[in-house]
């Protein structure tokens, strides 16, 4: 199957709300705290605003992550596309567009934190969830480029 990253139109905001309210709805630590109506409104308003880039597997939408400048502020994929590598592509295609990125995710998603480490980001602070709306304790990371060094001339390279 081919997969394809593009920017979300709002036709996708159906499937990438069912997307997140599944996650809400299947996760046990999660509050219960919203309809899969809002959940949709929400995803149309990201769209709306130029931040999503979906996912598609065989031309069905299975991911998406949202950016505002250097936030990603979601990243949520179908059960059924987890360890695809849609995840990483995703966050590949938004580290090459911003040379740092920034983003929370709640201390209780430990697959989050592992995969948040393991492509680069490091931890800034955890907080006791005051900040969120879930009220959940979550973790700030923060990730940046590595610096390149610049190429040496011909003339440099033969001193």
């Amino acid at each position: 199957m081919t997969t394809v990253l593009r920017p979300a139109t709002p036709l996708d905001a159906g499937r990438l709300g069912v997307i997140l309210h599944r996650f809400e709805v299947e996760t046990p630590w999660m509050p219960k705290e919203h309809s899969c109506a809002e959940a949709i409104s929400f995803c149309d308003r990201m769209i709306a605003r130029g931040w999503v880039t979906v996912a598609t597997v065989g031309g069905s939408v299975v991911g998406f992550l949202a950016r505002d400048g250097v936030e990603v502020c979601a990243l949520y994929l179908a059960p059924e596309a987890c360890g695809l590598g849609l995840g990483k592509a995703l966050l590949d295609q938004a580290k090459s567009a911003s040379p740092r990125l920034a983003l929370w995710t709640f201390q209780a998603n430990l697959a989050a934190q592992r995969f948040y480490l393991r492509e680069g980001f490091t931890e800034q602070r955890r907080t006791d969830g005051a900040r969120n709306e879930e009220g959940l304790p979550d973790i700030e990371y923060h990730w940046r480029a590595p610096l390149e060094v610049p190429a040496k001339s011909a003339a440099e390279a033969a001193v």
